[in-house]
């Protein structure tokens, strides 16, 4: 399946309610006299979901993070995706924002998506578990959580996997500073 028929398919599970709306966009042009408004109307994307290739061959999809359990299950369990298989999962500091990428794959469809959540909180990020539907996330989720600081709910065996309980703060995050261990060149 392209990466157009899957945006196509992926993106009617997720409709917008507001798609049937345009939105107003307001341009300011310098012209010799001054500056001039003029008003354009943008169609509103049609799906709850973002998409885009961001030069990748991979479909990349944006879901918000109320929507990533129910998008993830419906990714595995529809016939004609069935991504069966989470090959890699990563926290990521955006610095405005945390987040998490999913890769999956379908071994019966040879086909390939990426998934991204993400959030502004930083003081309590956390996001659905998809250990429940695919296994191997639970350690993934479980790094993440040492690392990052992410919580995951739901999460069958959330504690930490390679840090100590007495741990402070998230190696993996940016504004992360350990003055002791720190290498700064």
């Amino acid at each position: 399946m392209t990466n157009e028929a899957l945006q196509n398919l992926i993106g009617l599970w997720f409709p917008n309610p507001d798609a049937d709306k345009v939105s107003n966009v307001v341009e300011i042009t310098e012209t010799e006299e001054g500056s001039e408004e003029t008003k354009t109307q943008e169609p509103i994307n049609p799906s709850l979901l973002e998409f885009s290739e961001e030069e990748s061959q991979f479909l990349n999809i944006l879901v918000q993070p109320e929507q990533l359990h129910s998008l993830m299950k419906q990714l595995k369990s529809n016939s004609e995706t069935n991504f069966d298989y989470l090959y890699c999962l990563s926290g990521v500091d955006w610095g405005a924002e945390l987040g998490i990428v999913y890769h999956l794959e379908s071994t019966t469809h040879r086909h390939r998506i990426v998934v991204k959540v993400k959030t502004a909180d930083r003081e309590g990020p956390n996001f659905d578990t998809v250990s429940n539907i695919w296994k191997t996330a639970d350690f993934h989720e479980r790094e993440v959580f040492d690392f990052f600081g992410v919580k995951f709910n739901n999460h069958p065996n959330l504690k930490y996997l390679f840090l100590t309980e007495d741990w402070e703060g998230y190696p993996l995050r940016k504004d992360y500073v350990d003055e002791i261990n720190m290498v700064i060149k």
